[in-house]
């Protein structure tokens, strides 16, 4: 006879559920018992690391990704990480144990009352199935709805007392048919969108793209770089997009717009038409009021994500897939006269310098290290107007950040990325109040010998909420600054080679060799100046 949790692990095996990031507890050891040679499991000290190690793996990867989790507490301990993984669009499958399905109505130790509700709104579905039989087919539903776009987070809830279970040979055949079926998701534009979308970029003065992190998930890019280049158009990321979805190297590449209504509006004004492609019409923070689009702009958003287009405040949306709509639109263009728009300024120029450095010194002491086929991750938000400016990759999937904005998605993202990229350096690129959210993410690297690189700007404050608090002018809030913060030490405890860069000199020369060591994580701390100094 065949069990459930053998009809479970296969099915898993056949959809490419290989690598499980987790933190197990009592009720998930009958699943994880004699856990199969061909899986690995990557293990994480608290839960939000595996759901962020997960998400930065299957956003590199293309996914999926498993994630293990134990009952009620580890769901709500990853909460804030699968609440990013939801922001990002990337489809995990999110396992928990429950309590033995005799006892749940006690209320006993370790119950969740309610699984399916839990980790919702987040989550694109979540179920526990109702009866042992059943885990296997709840499991392939859950997969496809994880695996089909909007790609998304999903959630099931096991019962510990399911994995021993057995089924009969009636059931365990219908789970084979379950298990070899496809789901695919076919949504072209129509001939008749395709040529009025053209018609109206050849026809506009100056048309302009805004680009997000769907056309790098979907594989659009080279699409929208031909586009572009027919169109001779300017090219933004839209604010807060995950990935940059556009060679940032590029001459008419010119940057990821400012998440406030007045500031892109600004930045598209003397554009006449803007045309959106898998991204958001828009994501703003801070409130900064304005109009959502300059006068005499229209705009055209082309998503996969149903919500995003009926949320959008202006435009008109259509509702396709990424990469076929934006090849067929790179070949109904025609190739313009327009003069191509200006280039985007040059980087700062690295001023060398001694520790407190300043953030656009340390950024582009960074830049100089990097190659070209380095995976840049970040989380700093007070830092990230410098990243930008000084690191501009080239390659598709090479500069990933949290497009939800929950704190701890860097650190864990970089070490994820690093297992799903093997052959590329990672880099992460963390401010010191980030990194803490999920510190024992080093532990992980470190045991698992992932080679990552993070580079930690410390300036011992929450510098974004002081320039937050700056702009709405909320003076004498408690609890912005971090004094007595040696992460140096703490990541040495953890295995990490550690160092603290006193010099310009040193950030490039430390992430040169950390990148260049493929045997071993490295972690180089660097001082910068305080927000307002």
């Amino acid at each position: 006879m065949t069990t459930v949790r053998a009809a479970a692990i296969d099915l898993l095996r056949a959809h490419g559920f290989t690598t499980w990031f987790g933190n197990p507890g009592s009720s998930e050891m009958t699943m994880l018992q004699d856990f199969p040679p061909d899986f690995r499991y990557v293990l994480g000290l608290q839960e939000m690391v595996p759901v962020g190690m997960a998400d930065g793996y299957a956003q590199v990867t293309g996914g999926p990704a498993l994630v293990n989790l134990h009952t009620a507490p580890g769901v709500g301990n990853a909460m804030g990480a699968i609440y990013n993984a939801a922001m990002n669009k990337t489809p995990l499958l999110i396992t928990a144990g429950n309590q033995r399905r005799d006892m749940q109505n006690q209320y006993t130790l370790l119950t969740s009352v309610d699984p399916t509700t839990l980790p919702k709104p987040y989550v694109k579905w979540s179920a526990e199935p109702a009866a042992a039989s059943e885990v296997p087919a709840v499991l392939a539903h859950a997969i496809h709805i994880a695996m089909t776009p909007p790609c998304g987070p999903v959630f099931v809830s096991i019962p510990m007392d399911d994995m021993a279970a057995e089924l009969s040979p009636a059931q365990a055949a219908d789970i084979a048919v379950l298990r070899d079926r496809k789901v695919a998701q076919a949504g072209s534009l129509s001939p008749e969108a395709v040529s009025a979308i053209a018609a109206r970029l050849d026809a506009a003065a100056s048309p302009a793209l805004v680009v997000g992190g769907d056309v790098d998930r979907c594989g659009a890019r080279g699409s929208l770089v031909a586009l572009a280049e027919r169109t001779h158009a300017p090219v933004w990321t839209a604010p807060l997009p995950g990935f940059s979805g556009f060679p940032e190297n590029h001459p008419q590449y010119r940057g990821q717009l400012l998440p406030g209504a007045a500031w892109i509006s600004q930045a598209l004004t003397g554009h006449d038409l803007v045309l959106v492609i898998g991204a958001p019409v828009f994501r703003y923070y801070p409130h900064v009021p304005g109009p959502y689009l300059p006068a005499g702009t229209s705009l055209v958003q082309i998503t996969n994500d149903p919500d995003e287009a009926a949320r959008a405040p202006a435009g008109d949306a259509i509702v396709a897939d990424i990469a076929a709509a934006s090849a067929a639109l790179a070949q109904a263009v025609r190739q313009t006269t327009r003069p191509r728009p200006p280039a985007r300024p040059a980087p700062a120029p690295l001023v060398p310098s001694v520790a407190p450095m300043a953030p656009q010194a340390l950024w582009a002491a960074v830049a100089q290290a990097g190659v070209p086929d380095t995976l840049w991750v970040s989380e700093s938000a007070s830092n990230k107007p410098a990243m930008i400016d000084a690191i501009r990759p080239g390659a598709p999937l090479s500069n990933l950040a949290g497009a939800g904005g929950g704190l701890g998605f860097g650190v864990c993202a970089a070490v994820g990325a690093q297992l799903a990229a093997p052959d590329r350096p990672v880099i992460g690129l963390l401010g010191d109040g980030a990194i803490q959210y999920a510190i024992t993410a080093l532990w992980t690297a470190a045991a698992y010998v992932i080679p990552v690189t993070l580079v930690v700007a410390s300036n011992a404050e929450y510098g974004i909420l002081k320039q937050f608090g700056l702009r709405e002018q909320t003076a004498g809030v408690p609890g912005l600054d971090l004094p007595g913060l040696d992460i140096v030490a703490t990541a040495a405890s953890y295995g990490v080679d550690a160092y603290q860069a006193r010099s310009t000199d040193d950030v490039t020369d430390l992430v040169r060799a950390g990148a260049a060591d493929r045997d071993r994580p490295t972690l180089i701390n660097a001082a910068i100046t305080k927000v307002g100094s």
